[in-house]
Formats: structure tokens, sequence, C-alpha cells
């Protein structure tokens, strides 16, 4: 019998509805509670993990078979970024699966990923009905929940903090030597946004979600992804706000879209179970044309309460959830998708050139 099987230890998925699934540990052994979300992507979990829109949850894979290319190493690019994770560290506070390859494959790999969990202090569970698992919160909306080894432990609600707060960088950076400066309000901004940017001539001032941002100088200001709420981004949104009475162009994807919507004076509610995924169809509204999206998001904007002068500018194919806005004539748009795609495609990455554009026209009146 293979040595991991006889060690493997019994724990269990425990939902707030009271419903268990039964598994086995892997990763770190030790109990975790937080919001139970599902992500249907067949790769990517070395990103998906190191995506900080993942603060407070337990991730469900939909994917059969976790595990098999283990986890590469923590090489550097010239910006000091790792390349090949979203962030310097795991967000997710468990994960779980249905089959876990504990022999790995890959050119790239240094590590498995069970050893990857351990180093991280992050709780794995193997061997639960995945399918199972997702049709009840397809069904019932996502829920509380906890990975229970050993100890027990009580079930919190990670929607009560900032999560923001959490995430977002506590410093301000500067990258890039271009000649227009794009001041970034860090949300929990994934890596691969920075790497965009950079590929344009733009300089980036990198700052804090609750930053002072106008004794800086700039000449547009994008608002990153993040996770949780967007009602709690009291300090962003009011910033924001201000960038609109004074014209300043304006670019927001995924927690950033919620900002600016609720800064223009929009809503936002709580999706029963979300998107995540690397295969959302998004329509252009001005085009008519339909992109295959990331996403990974729990809220969204109430399209109806939008004000006068904003109009939607992408929508979701599937269940006609607002996916963009932008303003009619002054310079403001966002995307509740992810145009960067890191480990998903990258078919609107244009929208980067489109808010380079937008910031010119707006430099030249």
């Amino acid at each position: 019998m293979n040595f991991f099987l006889e060690k493997r230890k019994p724990a269990k998925l425990v939902l707030e509805d009271s419903s268990v699934f039964h598994g086995f540990s892997f990763g770190y052994e030790s109990s975790a509670s937080g919001e139970v979300v599902f992500n249907t992507g067949m790769v990517g979990y070395p990103e998906s993990l190191t995506d900080p829109s993942y603060e407070g949850q337990i991730l469900v894979l939909t994917n059969p078979i976790i595990g098999n290319y283990g986890v590469p190493g923590l090489e550097r690019d010239e910006n000091k970024l790792l390349k090949h994770f979203e962030s310097d560290k795991i967000h997710i506070r468990g994960l779980v699966i249905s089959d876990y390859s504990h022999n790995y494959n890959h050119w790239n790999a240094k590590k498995s990923l069970s050893d990857w969990l351990i180093e991280e202090k992050i709780t794995g569970i193997f061997g639960i009905d995945t399918r199972a698992l997702t049709k009840k919160i397809r069904e019932k909306g996502v829920m509380l929940g906890k990975i229970v080894i050993d100890k027990d432990t009580q079930i919190e609600d990670p929607n009560k903090l900032n999560l923001v707060s959490i995430v977002s960088r506590k410093n301000v950076i500067r990258l890039g030597t271009g000649t227009l400066k794009i001041l970034v309000i860090d949300c929990g901004i994934k890596n691969n946004i920075i790497r965009m940017f950079l590929k344009k001539d733009v300089s980036l001032i990198i700052v804090p979600w609750n930053y002072e941002i106008f004794k800086e100088e700039f000449d547009a200001i994008f608002i990153s992804n993040g996770p949780g709420d967007p009602v709690r981004c009291v300090e962003t949104i009011q910033n924001i706000k201000l960038a609109i009475q004074k014209e300043i162009p304006v670019f927001g994807i995924c927690l950033g879209h919620q900002i600016l919507a609720l800064a223009a004076g929009a809503k936002t509610y709580k999706l029963k179970y979300g998107h995540r995924s690397q295969n959302q169809p998004c329509i252009d509204t001005e085009t008519n044309r339909c992109y295959i999206t990331p996403q990974n998001h729990g809220y969204a904007v109430d399209e109806k309460t939008l004000p006068k002068n904003w109009k939607v500018w992408f929508y979701n194919a599937n269940d006609s959830t607002n996916e963009g806005i932008k303003h009619n004539i002054k310079p403001f748009m966002s995307v509740q998708f992810h145009p960067e795609g890191k480990c998903g495609p990258q078919d609107t990455d244009f929208l980067f050139d489109k808010f380079i554009e937008m910031i010119n026209k707006s430099k030249e009146k």
C-alpha cells in the first residue's frame, strides 16, 4: 500500500447548515474556518491560492485532480515580484479538493502542494465529493464552514472584518520609469496587474487602500481587486468621490469596479455563489462582442442604481449581472472581470491600452 495512504488522517468539512463532508487531511494539520466558495478552473492553483481576493475563504476546487504539477519556485522578476504567484503568501484559510495527487511532475515544480501548505500553515482536506458540495453551494448559496482536524474550532464570519485592510500594502511603492504617472490603490492587487501596467510607458505609485492620495502627483487612478464587501472601503470610496469631482481618469478592476460604482452613487449586492472561474462569458454592449474572462468575486454592481450619464459597459452572458460600467462623457471606467488573467484568458487585456488612451485624451484637454 502507498505510504501516503497508510498515513492519511481523517478530517471533515462542516458547513453552517450542519452538513458534514468526510475526507482526509493534507497540508497543515490544524482546524480552520471561513466562507466556503468554489472555483471551477482546471488549472492555476498556485495563482488562486495567492490571490488576495480569497482572503478569509475556504476554497473548493472542482477540478477532480489537484496537485499533479506541484508548486513552482520563488523566482522574482526585475521588479521583485514573484513570477509564478499573485502575491507573497497564500491567502485562503483552507483548501478543499476531491483527489490529491501526491506524485507531481512539472519542469518548473520545486515542491508538492502539501509541502507548500505546510510551509504556509494552511489546512487542506481531500477525498471530498466536490460535485455534491458545489451543487449544495449553487443551490443554497455560499455559506460559512470549517475544516476540522483533531481539535474542533468555532465557525467565524470573515465578512465581519475589513479584509482589504489585511491584504493591502502598508507602504508606498514606486515602480516604472514611464512618463504617465498612475496612482494605484492597492486593495489586494495581483502581481500580474502590476506587470501589465509596467509593459506600458507608465510609472506606478502603489499606495495603501486608505492612503491620502491627493498629496501625490499623478495623471490617473487605478483601483485594484481585493476581498470582501466593497462598502467597508469607506476611505477608498471617499477618495474616488473626490477624484470624480476633479475629473481625474479612473479605472477599476473587480473590487475596484465596485468601489467606483459606489463612489458614483450606485449600489452593490452579494451574489448567491459568486463568479470564480476562468471562463465567464461577458458581452461588450458597445460592440456586442462576447469575451471569455477569468473572474473571482462574490459581490456585484446593481446596474439599476447607476446615476445619470453612467452606462452598462459589459454584462455576463450567463446570468446577466453587471460586468462593467463607464461614464458617457468623463474619463471613468471599470470592469468586474480580470483582463490581466494569469492562468486564464487575456482576451480583454486591450483594456489597459484603453485606459492609457483615456489618460492621454484627458491630458490634452
